[in-house]
């Protein structure tokens, strides 16, 4: 943690003195109430896996707390946690009273950096906390993602991928905190202006398991819908009116033939040249 901060405070900025440095050489583990102790509200992580808690729990109860947590005196008698929050609630679980913790003076500024640049250093951050983290330095810092990016050891595309992230609905944004979607999803929904598609498409990535290039395939199909081609009906050929006339004089006949009792069959065919008219009429009465 402490070359992490270093480094970051590395271009100049003036956030502690040389013999306070060189004085955390000799720093010194107390054992303070849990009760007096406070999470740190700068704290990127909103989630704690409290499966991995729990084991920590477990280690701790056999082997103890190897590293003390990072604690600052905020009020009178009262801690914030700068760094150890996990080891803090393992702790907490087994129902300590004390808990081992180094004591540093910190400002607002110093202790929000601290927490943010730890827990950037941690692979369980979401990618929607690293942003988060990533903004809430930008702010503190007044620094340029590039600059960012450079104190940090990171490229700045990395730095602005992961902040277009916060340019997603809410909705989104909780997905990629529970884990339900990817940060790959996520990313695939970034250029999509439309909130409502966004969040259609959301249900979509959980109902139906989409991947991501199936994602992205289905954002092809409604960014160009196919159009249904309707077959054309076969033309019928004009008949002349003439036709029409001898046609229906003979099937008029045909009916007339039919009511006399005699079971006239008949079958038409209609050819490119000519319609064919069979007259079959039996030699007997049925």
């Amino acid at each position: 943690m402490k070359s992490a901060f270093s480094r970051f405070f590395g271009s100049g900025e003036k956030v502690e003195n040389t013999s306070k440095t060189e004085g955390r050489d000799k720093e010194t583990v107390s054992n303070i109430p849990i009760d007096k102790i406070s999470p740190n509200r700068y704290q990127p992580r909103t989630i704690f896996d409290d499966a991995k808690i729990e084991e920590l729990a477990r280690t701790i109860h056999t082997h103890g707390v190897i590293q003390p947590i990072v604690v600052r005196k905020y009020e009178d008698d009262k801690y914030e946690i700068i760094a150890g929050e996990r080891r803090y609630r393992a702790m907490k679980s087994l129902n300590w009273l004390e808990v081992p913790a180094i004591i540093r003076d910190m400002n607002d500024k110093e202790t929000a950096s601290v927490a943010l640049i730890e827990n950037l250093q941690r692979e369980e951050l979401t990618s929607i906390e690293e942003a988060q983290a990533y903004q809430r330095l930008l702010e503190l810092h007044e620094l340029t993602q590039e600059a960012l990016a450079q104190r940090l050891g990171k490229g700045q595309s990395t730095i602005a991928n992961k902040l277009r992230l916060l340019k997603l609905p809410h909705s989104i944004q909780e997905a990629i905190l529970k884990r339900d979607i990817s940060e790959r999803h996520a990313r695939a929904l970034v250029p999509i202006k439309d909130e409502e598609l966004q969040l259609q498409l959301l249900e979509e990535i959980i109902e139906k398991g989409y991947n991501v290039r199936q994602l992205e395939q289905r954002i092809v199909e409604i960014a160009n819908p196919v159009e249904k081609v309707k077959k054309p009906k076969p033309k019928r050929k004009a008949i002349s009116k003439d036709i029409r006339i001898a046609l229906n004089t003979i099937r008029q006949s045909l009916t007339m033939v039919n009511k006399t009792g005699i079971s006239v069959e008949t079958e038409e065919e209609e050819h490119d040249e000519f319609y064919q008219i069979t007259v079959k009429i039996p030699k007997k009465k049925k």
